[in-house]
Formats: C-alpha cells, structure tokens, sequence
C-alpha cells in the first residue's frame, strides 16, 4: 500500500460529496425515467441505465418519433445538454436547481427540441419518494465536487471495462444504475436462480425478481451513505452460498461484510495503492472466483484477457 493517493485516481470523501450527489441522485431520476419510458424494455432492466461519457453521464441514443435523442449531463460545462438527430441542440445550467425546477425545466427543454415525454415522476429506490414535481427542498450542488467524482467515475469505468473483456458468458454493460446511484457490471453464469424475494424502497417486486432470474456475480462501486461513509466498491452474487463470505479474497484491505451480504473495499484503499487499476481488478477477479467456486460456475466462462489484447 502507498501513503500517499495517486494523483490520477482523486480523493473522494464522503462527507465532502454528500450533498452534492444527492442532488445529482434526484437529477439522474428524472433523466432515467425518461430513458425508462422510451426504451424497448431489454432483460434485468439494461434499458434504463446511464452511461459514463467524455463529459459526465449520458442516456445515450433513445428512440423519439422524429428519430433519436439523448440527454447529457455534462459535469464539464455543469449543463443539461438535449440534441435530437433532427438537429436540435439545448441546454440548461445543471447547479442550483431544486428536483421541481429541474423536472420542469428538462420536460421543458425537451419540448423545445421537438421531444414529447411523459413520465411516472416519482423517484426509485427512495423512502420517501417525493413525487418530482412536488420536491421544492434546497439543492445543493458543488460543481467541483461532481466534476471530481465523475473523474473517479471515468478511471472504474475503464477497468470495469477491462474485467468485463475477461468473460465468455453473458454479462452486463458496465452501466450507471440512477435508482441506487452506482455504477455496475454483471457477469452470468447461464443457469436459472431462485425467486428473488428481496425488495427494494418503491420498487415492483416483479422487476427485481426478473432483474435477478438468472445467477450472477456483480461488481460495483457506490458513493456511500450515512451508515457507511466511504465511498466503496463492492462484489456479491445471487444466490449466495452458504460458504461465499469465507473465501479469501485481494486485496487484504478488502473485507465481507454479512450485514450487506457481499465483499467490500473502500475508495480510499485503491486510490491509495500504487497501482489503483490492478488492485481493483485483483478485487473484482477474486471475488468473482469466489462466487464462481461456490456456485459451480463453468470454468469455461473465463478467458485469458491477456491472450486477446494480444491479438490487437
């Protein structure tokens, strides 16, 4: 372990970004319902997810009836950015907006730009759910605060990206989830699981049961909470074996947690480390042979990274 944070990964505190990230919470609601009413609906709910961009978070591409558009928060420029493949381009400032004045402001915008939505306006995975339009509480918003966690955001993304390569089977985009506010990737093991009969704060029963209808080991990192103040990376699988948690895993700052019933490692202990991407991949590999020897996992699903960049 290096003393000293790397100064490409930045130092991400809890309480410094506690505030800042509930705003942008309430932000990526709004925008994940638009996306969620304008997809397709595609398997465990990849339909709703936002992506990490060049600039901040995007829908990317979502279909409309003059063609295309996508909505961009740009943690850059702090804006709101709307563009449609009939060639609308428009924004709004992103900071200092309550969740009411940022709801009517994008349905808004959007109508300028030739985009009709109607939304179910009330937010996921929340207690209480305020409905948007009746959320006038302050906001705050610390652009440099959100733009260093998007700089975080942008170097996991890239070794999400890197683990995600080294699988055969089935697995997930590396995708930003606006109901809890993470940023995940999923691999499958290709067999069927047991009803799911977790549940989760305003959220039909029946999509988490689809979202978990097949085994899986899932990856993620989460900004953190007032009962946990770190931001965390963190490893489970459904279902879980009896003999998961006692696995060992990397690296040794890494710890199982049997409140939350998965692995976690803090934020801190990878930026710390001399090298933050090989430590986390050592925590996202480890604790994926941990759910795939317990699990019976085939073997087979697993590739030699290395063999194929190779190739290139």
């Amino acid at each position: 372990m290096n003393n000293h944070p790397n100064p490409n990964w930045p130092v991400l505190d809890y309480h410094n970004l506690k505030e800042t990230i509930a705003t942008v919470h309430m932000y990526t609601q709004v925008v994940g319902k638009i996306r969620l009413q304008q997809m397709p609906w595609i398997n465990h709910s990849w339909q709703v997810t936002l992506y990490v961009s060049p600039t901040g978070l995007t829908t990317g591409s979502m279909p409309y009836e003059g063609g295309i558009f996508q909505i961009d928060l740009d943690f850059i420029s702090h804006q709101v950015q709307i563009s449609t493949s009939q060639g609308a381009k428009l924004d709004f400032a992103m900071g200092g907006k309550t969740v009411s004045e940022f709801y009517t402001g994008l349905i808004s915008t959007l109508q300028q730009a030739g985009v009709d939505v109607t939304i179910y306006a009330v937010p996921n995975e929340v207690d209480p759910a305020i409905p948007f339009a009746q959320n006038h509480a302050p906001c705050g918003y610390d652009a440099a605060v959100m733009h260093n966690f998007w700089q975080a955001l942008v170097r996991i993304h890239n070794v999400f990206t890197d683990f995600r390569a080294g699988f055969r089977g089935k697995n997930s985009p590396v995708h930003f989830f606006w109901g809890g506010f993470d940023l995940a990737v999923t691999r499958f093991s290709g067999k069927p699981a047991p009803l799911h009969q977790g549940a989760m704060p305003n959220m039909p029963k029946a999509v988490m049961q689809e979202a978990y209808s097949h085994e899986v080991s899932s990856c993620g990192f989460w900004a953190g909470s007032d009962a946990f103040p770190h931001p965390t990376f963190y490893s489970y699988c459904y279902p879980t074996p009896d003999d998961f948690g006692t696995q060992q895993v990397a690296p040794p700052e890494a710890f199982y947690s049997t409140e939350m019933g998965e692995f976690l490692l803090t934020y801190e202990s990878v930026q710390r480390a001399a090298n933050p991407e090989a430590t986390l991949l050592e925590f996202m590999q480890t604790t994926y042979d941990a759910a795939a020897t317990t699990g019976n996992w085939d073997k087979n699903l697993q590739c030699d990274l290395s063999a194929l960049k190779n190739r290139r």
